[in-house]
């Protein structure tokens, strides 16, 4: 047990961090985007924004499933990089299918890589809706006032 912690432990941390350079890129792409359009977006514009911070958050959680991939071939629990990813989406997604295990030996690694994974889909859920409720907020301050709840 405790190897597998002294091998996932590492992983996970540089996991956080990358989760972190991906969340404060999306930010200041969202700053600088809001203050070159003063907030005053039009539609297609907000639209674009938002999509652009989703996409980028939801690349650095594929990046991250890569990572626990990469780690799980370097361990010799699959053939093939293709096997990996597919084991270690179905791991950081918590999907749980079971349809491919890895040995008794690493098999603790999964959980790790569970625990992980809805972590970050939670930053990732956070980010998003921050930024939905900004693009909101904006729009009510547009209609003037009296368009407040």
């Amino acid at each position: 047990m405790l190897h597998n912690l002294a091998v996932g432990l590492p992983v996970m941390l540089v996991c956080l961090m990358l989760q972190a350079v991906f969340v404060a890129v999306c930010l200041r792409y969202y700053v600088r985007f809001k203050h070159a359009w003063q907030g005053r977006a039009e539609l297609g514009q907000e639209v674009l924004l938002l999509s652009v911070v989703m996409v980028l958050i939801l690349f650095g959680n594929f990046v991250q499933m890569a990572i626990w991939a990469v780690l799980f071939m370097l361990l010799g629990e699959f053939p093939d990089f293709a096997t990996a990813l597919y084991h270690s989406g179905v791991n950081f997604a918590t999907l749980g299918y079971g349809d491919i295990v890895m040995s008794p030996t690493w098999r603790l690694l999964g959980p790790m890589e569970a625990a992980n994974g809805i972590l970050m889909f939670g930053v990732s859920s956070s980010v998003t809706t921050a930024a939905v409720l900004d693009v909101i907020k904006h729009n009510l301050a547009a209609l003037g006032p009296d368009a407040e709840p």
